[in-house]
């Protein structure tokens, strides 16, 4: 069965290794698949979705580079959730111990682990409704701290476990807290 929505989506079973296959094939698109095991496929990124995604990025690096506290990943690196679900943040923070803990055969597929920290930043094409509901799968996963950046709306819903979502509007910048101590997101790029 296939049927059309933003992300495209297909009833399509595949195995780990099938999967983990078909993304290392199709480097140029963005997978994922739900709970059910449905595939996603992502439309890329326009030009400016993709220019505030690498600020963001870079920003996050930045911090990391200084205190070293993980492992930053760009909207390429997968995780297998708990739950069975293939995810790709845009942007994603794992704790250096949580790395540490992984053998290099896991380092080199998706991550069997949930990410603490993730940034989803919501395109034009993207479902509202579809990503909150995604950024609760994370929550309910094991992640310690998410940022849902609507630069459209100039809305930032901040998600953390067992606590109701925080609504900021159009904020000039949001730290990081606990998980990403020092960190401080500045917005004017991505406004």
């Amino acid at each position: 069965m296939v049927y059309l929505s933003t992300p495209l989506e297909l009833d399509l079973k595949l195995s780990d290794d099938d999967f983990l296959s078909l993304c290392s094939k199709h480097r140029d698109l963005k997978f994922e698949r739900n709970i059910n095991g449905d595939l996603m496929i992502m439309s890329p990124m326009g030009g400016l979705t993709s220019k505030r995604n690498a600020d963001l990025i870079y920003q996050l690096n930045a911090w990391n580079r200084k205190y070293k506290l993980g492992i930053i990943f760009d909207s390429s690196g997968g995780f297998k959730l708990p739950n069975g679900s293939d995810r790709s943040p845009d942007a994603s923070f794992v704790m250096m111990d949580k790395w540490d803990n992984l053998t290099n055969e896991e380092k080199e597929r998706f991550l069997p682990l949930c990410p603490d920290f993730l940034v989803e930043l919501r395109s034009p094409s993207d479902n509202l409704a579809k990503i909150q509901e995604k950024m609760r799968e994370y929550m309910d996963n094991g992640a310690k701290l998410g940022w849902l950046i609507d630069p459209n709306r100039k809305i930032i819903e901040i998600y953390r476990p067992c606590q109701a979502v925080e609504i900021l509007e159009s904020p000039l910048n949001i730290k990081g807290e606990e998980i990403l101590p020092n960190f401080t997101l500045d917005l004017t790029e991505i406004w």
